[in-house]
């Protein structure tokens, strides 16, 4: 069907294009996970003077110590 170098040489570029694949699919996969970890907004607690985290999007978060509601921190 196919002579030894033909064979050997699509088999090389198929597992070449697998790596690659998997090598950008966990890319982005971990980009995203970095991305949605990086983009967080953080707060100070006026009452207990504690500092914490909350996903983007929040403008109002309860204090995880004593849940006195805070604004966001503005840098």
């Amino acid at each position: 069907m196919f002579e030894p170098a033909t064979a050997s040489v699509i088999y090389c570029v198929l597992v070449a294009a697998v790596f690659l694949g998997l090598w950008l699919y966990y890319d982005r996969r971990d980009h995203r996970r970095f991305e949605l970890e990086r983009r967080r907004r953080t707060f100070h607690c006026i009452r207990c003077d504690a500092l914490y985290t909350a996903p983007t999007g929040t403008e109002l978060c309860r204090c995880p110590v004593c849940s006195h509601e805070n604004s966001r921190l503005k840098f």
